[in-house]
């Protein structure tokens, strides 16, 4: 099913996975117009996206997620919703009330928007952290949507972002003012890797800065599935051409689905080093510190960061869960995508990494720079 001819929305469209899904919209799609919604948009990326414009609008949408005439003004006339933009946050660096203000009201206010403004589809960029894992780090190997896994969530993004998911998919079949009716459906993608993440660039500084040696914080056995950004691309335009097709829209309607490709399965640290060994880099062969060791820095730090709360509010730079994170063995198929949506990774493991491998020895001189200045 085509997308020709539609009025999309982005939010987010400047950030790492936004840029990429909409040039991915202009390669593959002649839609009538493509509305950049973020705080902030470069002219660099209006740019570097004329080779594959054609006669499809771009418009800049700047402004806040959390102003409802803003996102009004910016839904009016269109009739897909992809919904990227939030604050990720690991290690709970973000005050709540901020971070609620965007992952949730945000979401909120712009579902509103859309029964106001006539929009028929909403995709929401959900996360695999909605999931879990839970603090006893019970693993799940190739899970399904439709398992069971018992959790409570502890990250304040991993909560707000399970609430947005939820407000959109209970949105869906809300009557819009014209009569018609909103269909909505949420992906959960796995960690996402690729050009211009931001996580790889952090490790490789890391790795710089320890004589090119990549700190290990994950279990080899505590294996996860990285999924490629062009593939999580190619999974929200699969789920808008679905919802905008009468014989799939009922039936995906309201429902999430997990989203991986063919990246082979491993843990978190070996998963740099898979994509920076090229580079020169090496790993260590051994957690930093024993687990348990590394449980009980994480107790301290935490106490100790309460004591001065009323003086000061410091973050520290590692904490239980984020260790429970990294070394629970956590994957999932994305087979249900593939049956319901016709989702399949556009690149395979190869061409993703080296596209990958690519872009940090790009990086790569860059970041010597910058730490040597610092």
């Amino acid at each position: 099913m085509s997308l020709r001819g539609e009025v999309c929305v982005v939010t987010g469209a400047g950030g790492f996975l936004g840029k990429r899904l909409v040039r991915l919209l202009l390669e593959e799609e002649k839609l009538a117009e493509i509305r950049l919604l973020d705080k902030l948009i470069h002219p660099q990326l209006l740019q570097t996206l004329e080779d594959c414009r054609g006669d499809t609008t771009l418009s800049v949408c700047e402004g806040d997620i959390r102003d409802a005439d803003f996102l009004r003004k910016s839904c009016r006339g269109a009739s897909i919703v992809f919904h990227i933009a939030s604050i990720i946050d690991v290690n709970d660096s973000v005050e709540y009330r901020e971070i609620y203000g965007v992952n949730v009201k945000g979401t909120q206010l712009l579902l509103e928007a859309c029964i106001q403004e006539n929009v028929v589809s909403f995709i929401y960029t959900s996360t695999i952290e909605v999931m879990g894992p839970n603090s006893k780090g019970d693993p799940i190997i190739n899970g399904s949507e439709d398992m069971k896994y018992q959790c409570t969530l502890k990250f304040a993004y991993s909560r707000t972002k399970q609430e947005a998911e939820q407000r959109t998919l209970q949105a869906n079949g809300e009557v819009l003012h014209n009569g018609g009716r909103l269909a909505t459906c949420a992906l959960r993608p796995m960690y996402i890797y690729g050009e211009g993440c931001r996580f790889l660039l952090g490790h490789m500084g890391d790795g710089i800065k320890n004589k090119n040696i990549l700190y290990r914080m994950s279990k080899p056995e505590a294996k996860v599935n990285p999924v490629y950004v062009g593939n999580v691309a190619m999974a929200h335009l699969q789920a808008a051409r679905s919802l905008k097709d009468p014989q799939k829209r009922n039936a995906i309607g309201g429902k999430f689905y997990f989203i991986s490709d063919d990246t082979p399965h491993v843990s978190y640290s070996d998963f740099n080093h898979v994509v920076m060994s090229p580079l020169g880099f090496h790993i260590q062969e051994k957690l930093m510190y024993p687990l348990y060791l590394l449980y009980l820095v994480c107790f301290m730090m935490k106490m100790l960061c309460m004591m001065v709360r009323p003086v000061v509010r410091i973050v520290p730079p590692l904490n239980r869960q984020l260790v429970t994170m990294l070394n629970t063995p956590f994957s999932f198929s994305y087979q249900k995508a593939k049956n319901d949506l016709g989702y399949s990774p556009r690149f395979t493991w190869e061409e993703a990494r080296e596209r990958t491998v690519e872009w940090l020895a790009s990086e790569l001189p860059k970041e010597r720079q910058r730490i040597r200045a610092k």
